[in-house]
């Protein structure tokens, strides 16, 4: 038998296990031994990797490993990066627009 992790991280929490398998146990056969998809069965047929790295259904798992699987993205990293960007750039333009004149700029302009 050998000792493994299974990680999955749901919408509004993370689940985690420590389960014992038998040698030579496939990843696939390590997630149907574990109460992952009766806890979470959006989770049947994500990717999944070990420790980081992808990983297909029948690589089999050693001692140690911890198994991730992994829900899908509903956005792109990098694209969302570019929008706080932007988002902040206008903000800080549309600060220095709003800023009242002052006290002596009021009056040269009022002179008028």
């Amino acid at each position: 038998m050998i000792t493994i992790d299974i990680v999955f991280a749901a919408k509004n929490a993370v689940w985690q296990r420590t389960v014992s398998v038998p040698k030579q146990t496939t990843a696939a056969d390590a997630l149907a031994l574990s109460d992952l998809y009766q806890d979470h069965p959006e989770a049947q047929g994500l990717a999944m990797g070990i420790y980081g790295e992808l990983c297909q259904a029948h690589t089999p798992l050693q001692a140690g490993d911890r198994l991730e699987v992994y829900r899908e993205l509903f956005f792109d990293p990098m694209e969302s990066r570019r929008r706080r960007a932007t988002h902040r750039s206008q903000s800080k333009d549309q600060i220095k627009t709003r800023r009242k004149p002052s006290v002596a700029a009021s009056m040269i302009l009022n002179r008028n």
